[in-house]
C-alpha cells in the first residue's frame, strides 16, 4: 500500500472528529473557506453592536441601560475572539477590517435593518441571537480547533442575550395594548430577515457542500433555518403574537413547521449593499477605524519602548 497524501491525512483527521490546529497542514481551500466564514462572523459581531448601541442612551430604565451595555460589550468580545481565531489562519485583523470597509468582506444581512423602537432590541435579542445560537451550537463541533473553542464561550453568552431579549418581548406582549402592538410590529419586521440570516437555500449555496465535507459546518443552511423555526414558533404562541406568514402551518406527520417563501431578492439586495442601513453601518465602522488610529499608534509605540528597555537591560 502506497503512502497516503497530505490531503487524505487531513480528511482522515476530520473524519475521526479530531480538530485541525493552526500549525497543522491544511488545503488552501480549507484555509480560504475558514477565513471567509470566521471573518464574516467576526464582522457581524462588531457591526451588530451598532443597531443596539443606538438605544443605549434611550433605554427605558437604568436596569435596561445596564443590561444593554453589558450585551453590547459581550458582542465586542465575541468579535475579538473571532478575529483572534481568524489571525491563526494568516489574515491580520487590520487586513480583515480593511476588507470590511471596502466591501470585499461581508457580514450578516440582519444588521442592515434599523432599530426604530425599544421592542426592536427585544426582537434582536430573541430572534437574531436565537438564530445565532442555532448556528453557533453546531459550530462548537466545527473541525477547526480555535474556532470551535471560541464558540463555547460565545454560545453561553448568546444564550443569555436570547433570554434577555425574550424577557423584553414578554413584558411588552403582556403589557398595554400599545406595548403589545409595539412587540408585534418588531416581530413583523425582524421575522423574515432572521430567517435570511442562515444564508441562501441549499440549492443556491456555493460553499455548503465543501464546508460540510470538511466539517467546517455541521448542518446545511436549510436545516439550521428549519430548526430555528421549530424552536421559535412555540415561543411566539406563548407571547400571544402572530408570525407574519399566512402560509405557516405545522406538518403533523413530520412534526415540523412549514413556512412561506423567503424573499431572496431582498436578501441579495442587502448583501450587495442596498439594504436600509448598509451605508450607515460601513460609515460608522470607517469613522471608528480612523478615530482609533491614534490608540493603535500609541500602543505600538509603548510596546516598542518596553522592548527597547528590555534589550538595553539584557545588554
Amino acid at each position: 500500500m502506497g503512502e497516503i497524501s497530505l490531503e487524505e491525512k487531513f480528511q482522515n483527521t476530520i473524519d475521526k472528529e479530531s480538530k485541525i490546529e493552526p500549525k497543522d497542514w491544511m488545503p488552501d481551500g480549507y484555509r480560504k473557506n475558514l477565513i471567509r466564514q470566521i471573518s464574516q462572523h467576526a464582522h457581524s459581531e462588531i457591526i451588530g453592536m451598532l443597531p443596539e448601541g443606538n438605544w443605549i442612551t434611550r433605554a427605558p430604565s437604568l436596569m435596561r441601560k445596564v443590561s444593554l451595555l453589558a450585551k453590547v460589550q459581550d458582542e465586542a468580545g465575541h468579535g475579538l475572539y473571532l478575529y483572534s481565531a481568524m489571525e491563526t489562519l494568516g489574515l491580520s485583523r487590520d487586513e480583515s477590517l480593511e476588507q470590511l470597509i471596502t466591501g470585499k468582506a461581508k457580514y450578516s444581512s440582519i444588521f442592515n435593518y434599523p432599530t426604530i423602537s425599544w421592542a426592536d432590541i427585544g426582537a434582536i435579542g430573541w430572534l437574531v441571537d436565537g438564530a445565532a445560537i442555532v448556528n453557533q451550537v453546531a459550530l462548537q463541533r466545527t473541525s477547526y480547533g480555535p474556532y470551535a473553542r471560541a464558540m463555547v464561550k460565545i454560545c453561553k453568552e448568546e444564550s443569555f442575550h436570547q433570554r434577555q431579549g425574550f424577557e423584553i418581548m414578554t413584558n411588552l406582549a403582556k403589557g398595554t395594548k400599545e406595548q403589545k402592538e409595539m412587540a408585534q410590529n418588531a416581530l413583523n419586521r425582524f421575522w423574515w430577515p432572521s430567517l435570511m440570516m442562515f444564508g441562501p437555500s441549499d440549492k443556491d449555496s456555493t460553499h455548503s457542500d465543501q464546508s460540510l465535507k470538511w466539517k467546517i459546518k455541521r448542518m446545511t443552511n436549510d436545516e439550521l433555518r428549519q430548526e430555528f423555526v421549530n424552536k421559535t414558533i412555540p415561543q411566539v404562541e406563548f407571547l400571544g403574537l402572530t408570525v407574519p406568514d399566512p402560509d405557516l402551518k405545522l406538518n403533523k406527520k413530520t412534526g415540523q413547521y412549514e413556512f412561506g417563501a423567503i424573499n431572496w431578492e431582498e436578501f441579495y439586495n442587502v448583501i450587495k449593499g442596498r439594504g436600509p442601513c448598509n451605508k450607515e453601518r460601513i460609515a460608522a465602522r470607517t469613522k471608528a477605524q480612523k478615530e482609533g488610529e491614534w490608540v493603535k499608534a500609541a500602543a505600538k509605540a509603548y510596546s516598542a519602548k518596553k522592548i527597547n528597555r528590555r534589550n538595553t537591560k539584557a545588554a
